[in-house]
């Protein structure tokens, strides 16, 4: 797999770029690109409605290479990664990924607030879930071009879901944890020589 030359960052539903993770991988570009590594990296702020989200996603990366081309994604960010790298044929890092979102989040229609931003409030709606449904790949291709981090302590998502749909995919499953990933550090080397960055 050829190293990642274009990275780009999924934040989950209510989440944004301020979320730790983020916060930790922008670091991590940064370190990189002044080690002079030519690395390109976008974590945009993603609208609540699916269907912009992706037309967010694919504006953003419209002229990145999907050879080089390599995505993070955190729970909904995970989903949204799967859908892109469905997409364009691109590598995947999941990071606890979301994957029936139409389904996990019908209970979640109404007003919602950020989690870091709590003055952040947006309406999740019965289109959105109808959003989520339309798009969500028949199938994984290619299991090889994930990575996945998936917590069995994780208290939103169930974790023999994600299993199972990455069951051929290279990757982590941790014994404890959370949805959070609150112990994300210790798996960034696993995570940066996936993507050929170490």
């Amino acid at each position: 797999m050829a190293a990642t030359t274009h990275l780009l960052y999924l934040h989950g539903f209510r989440s944004s770029p301020a979320s730790a993770k983020a916060v930790r991988m922008a670091a991590e570009a940064v370190r990189l690109q002044r080690s002079g590594r030519s690395l390109a990296w976008c974590c945009p702020q993603l609208p609540p409605s699916p269907a912009g989200a992706m037309a967010l996603i694919e504006k953003s990366t419209r002229d990145w290479p999907a050879d080089t081309l390599a995505v993070i994604g955190s729970s909904l960010g995970g989903f949204y990664a799967t859908v892109l790298a469905e997409q364009r044929g691109c590598s995947a890092v999941l990071l606890n990924p979301a994957v029936d979102p139409a389904t996990s989040l019908a209970g979640q229609i109404g007003e919602q607030t950020g989690w870091q931003d709590t003055h952040l409030r947006f309406e999740f709606t019965a289109a959105h879930v109808e959003e989520l449904r339309a798009m969500t790949p028949a199938q994984i291709t290619r299991p090889e071009r994930y990575f996945t981090v998936i917590a069995k302590g994780d208290e939103v998502l169930e974790w023999r879901q994600m299993r199972a749909r990455y069951l051929a995919s290279p990757g982590r499953l941790l014994e404890g944890g959370d949805h959070a990933l609150s112990d994300f550090e210790p798996h960034l080397p696993d995570i940066l020589q996936f993507l050929g960055l170490s």
